[in-house]
């Protein structure tokens, strides 16, 4: 029998840990949907507003064969289309809520439901007027171009940073989602945020689909939006990201205009 982890709900939202269990069975359906084997979820065996019981993992030390693997089960998993960007349903990435609705096109979700959402919680009234006028500056150039090179929707699992991954000696496990559907590549501009998941992971997952020629340019626009999120949680420390994501973005719509 599998040991059992119980997860209390330390959140002010009593729905977090119903979420977190909605995400973990679409993205265990979603693997299982590629084929995927070497990529597993923890299996969630009871869930209320203030306890998720799920599958303990035993962690151990990742070898390239176990990074290797999530490389190509990750890109596996975004091979397989998605009908719309959004999701179905309000969910939640770390602490903070993250709104979702349905859309035809990703650069207009985007901006909308991550950008223009998490400006609107800053406090510092002057730093959330400056970022809300910037965003009205590059609003139309940036939507078409995030439409134009997304390739598809993809089931993402939303929160992908390296504290999200575990790995035991059957390999790597998907923990924490923060689901939607949306460019395959704000998935991996997330793997990079904090330390990256070595060369094999990347290797792997180019040698399934390999990332587009803009994909760099893409990195610094989809983490704006973590840094964003991180600054309305933590503070002062993290605005120095959120300012060089604004940056890239006046950057790339001076080139595109």
């Amino acid at each position: 029998m599998s040991r059992i982890f119980c997860k209390q709900n330390t959140t002010v939202y009593a729905d977090a840990l119903i979420c977190e269990a909605e995400g973990l069975r679409q993205l265990s359906d979603g693997l299982k949907a590629a084929g995927v084997e070497s990529v597993r979820v923890p299996e969630f065996f009871r869930v209320d507003e203030s306890t998720l019981e799920i599958t303990a993992i035993e962690p151990a030390r990742p070898g390239e064969g176990a990074l290797d693997a999530l490389g190509e089960g990750l890109a596996a998993l975004h091979r397989l289309p998605q009908p719309m960007y959004g999701w179905h349903g309000d969910n939640y990435i770390g602490l903070s809520p993250q709104p979702n609705c349905w859309a035809e096109y990703w650069g207009e979700f985007f901006v909308q439901e991550r950008l223009r959402y998490q400006v609107s919680r800053i406090r510092a009234s002057s730093v959330r007027n400056r970022f809300e006028g910037i965003l009205d500056q590059c609003d139309d150039t940036l939507i078409g171009w995030l439409n134009e090179h997304c390739d598809q929707p993809s089931l993402l699992h939303g929160d992908l940073w390296s504290g999200n991954v575990l790995f035991n000696q059957e390999g790597p496990w998907l923990i924490d989602p923060a689901i939607y559907c949306g460019d395959r590549e704000a998935d991996l501009a997330m793997t990079e945020l904090f330390g990256g998941f070595g060369t094999a992971f990347y290797r792997a997952y180019d040698r399934v689909w390999p990332r587009t020629p803009v994909y760099a340019q893409k990195r610094d626009i989809y983490n704006l939006y973590h840094y964003l999120n991180h600054y309305n949680l933590f503070g002062s420390s993290y605005q120095w990201g959120c300012e060089r994501g604004f940056v890239a973005m006046q950057e790339l719509c001076m080139r595109t205009a």
